[in-house]
């Protein structure tokens, strides 16, 4: 098991100590993620005005969203690279069925 890592961030203006098994860096890009959402979400006026309840679901839904998205585009790039290995085994294949061909043409 790796050890625990602590960190100092500033979320949305408060200092917290977040401690987790990932590295210092990347739990301050997770809560560089976090400021910069919530950045974008305060420009908003209507964001603003809803009790801090309904910012923090906001805040979680926009959050999910921005994860389903990625991982559906993960899962395109799985199928393409998945669609490029067979088209490169196939293709593996016909150029050696070819120069098999060639191999007997030139026997003869």
């Amino acid at each position: 098991m790796s050890k625990k890592n602590q960190a100092q961030v500033v979320i949305d203006g408060k200092l917290l100590i977040v401690s987790g098994y990932e590295s210092e860096e990347y739990i301050q890009r997770v809560s560089y993620y976090l400021n910069t959402k919530l950045a974008e979400f305060k420009k908003l006026d209507g964001y603003r005005r809803q009790s801090e309840d309904r910012k923090n679901i906001l805040m979680q839904l926009n959050i999910a969203d921005d994860y389903f998205k990625a991982k559906k585009q993960v899962e395109i790039l799985e199928d393409h690279v998945a669609a490029r290995d067979k088209e490169i085994f196939d293709l593996k294949h016909e150029l050696m069925d070819m120069q098999r061909k060639l191999d007997e043409l030139q026997k003869k």
